[in-house]
């Protein structure tokens, strides 16, 4: 080989491994980036955060855990429960609630302290086990838990309840299915959608005084709901369904994926911009409000349980304690 052929052999190669360590970078930078936060062997079902800063993951054995650097760091909040919690939810950055078995616990500081608001006994549904899923406010004082009651094992009515004074007292509200209800999402003080078994999908109208059975067009386990608008939603299942709507769920279309798998969360950062997470590490991803979906790496085999998205960052949970960021 020539001095000059070596000379640009040497100058290609170092050009090649620059390139490559520019695009390692930016994988770094823009894609799913995973860490353990929680209990070896133990699930995170929840996290939510309040701004950019302060956010929550919650999971088996009463496991709460905050942040308030945006995820750098994490620690550890006492709550008086080793009940897994299925949800957690903040209406700001200090009033919160999350969900454990048939227990509903509040703070107003933040996590610093917990306590219990509201426990359901067996006795007040003959003898029958609750389960509560999911919380969210439609308003400053009032809102929503759904969730099933079961017999043995055995699901036999659903469960839909409300409060008016900001979680002080809870009301049962008859719902016009008996179907497991798995999650709740509200647009406005007025509308808001249940998901949950069997494809059930109801609809309120009239700020929860009455729900009504919309069309899913599925049998599937409907796990999450999402709407951007009185208008625009998404709904995910089971056996890989996405269902959505432009018409407040008037009518639901099915959405093809390339994937099979349940899917358990679904979030928009911007009106383009969505997220799916589901079983075995599963992250689809949309940029066209939905319409098609695009499988992402999560560098994970974990089922993914919830996630939690905005304009600059995302997060998800799952088994094994699994975190993962997505840093743009």
């Amino acid at each position: 080989m020539t001095q000059k052929c070596e000379k640009r052999w040497r100058l290609t190669l170092a050009a090649l491994l620059f390139l490559a360590t520019v695009a390692q970078a930016a994988t770094a930078q823009d894609g799913w980036i995973r860490t353990r936060r929680g209990e070896e062997n133990k699930d995170l079902n929840a996290v939510f955060f309040a701004d950019q800063k302060r956010g929550w993951i919650a999971g088996d054995n009463g496991f709460v855990s905050r942040t308030e650097d945006g995820g750098r760091s994490w620690s550890q909040q006492p709550v008086e429960t080793n009940e897994a919690i299925n949800d957690i939810y903040f209406r700001s950055r200090d009033e919160g609630y999350f969900l454990a078995a048939n227990r509903i616990f509040s703070t107003r500081n933040g996590g610093e302290q917990w306590r219990e608001i509201s426990r359901f006994s067996p006795e007040e549904f003959g003898g029958a086990e609750l389960e509560l899923y999911s919380i969210r406010f439609s308003g400053k004082k009032k809102g929503w838990v759904v969730g099933s009651v079961s017999k043995r094992d055995v699901v036999v009515d659903s469960l839909l309840i409300y409060t008016e004074d900001g979680g002080a007292s809870w009301l049962r509200q008859r719902a016009p299915s008996r179907e497991e209800l798995i999650h709740v999402d509200f647009t406005s003080d007025q509308r808001g959608w249940a998901v949950g078994a069997s494809g059930t999908i109801l609809h309120t109208e009239d700020g929860g005084r009455s729900w009504t059975l919309q069309r899913s067009g599925t049998n599937a386990t409907l796990y999450h709901v999402d709407f951007r608008n009185e208008r625009v939603g998404w709904v995910v299942g089971e056996r890989g369904t996405i269902l959505r709507t432009t018409d407040g769920g008037e009518s639901w279309f099915p959405v093809a994926v390339p994937v099979r798998s349940t899917l358990l969360s679904v979030q928009f950062a911007s009106e383009d911009e969505g997220w799916i997470v589901g079983r075995g590490g599963t992250i689809l991803r949309s940029d066209d409000s939905g319409k098609t979906w695009l499988r992402q790496e999560s560098h994970t085999k974990q089922n993914l349980y919830a996630l939690f998205i905005d304009k600059k960052n995302g997060w998800a949970v799952g088994g094994d304690g699994t975190v993962l960021q997505y840093a743009r």
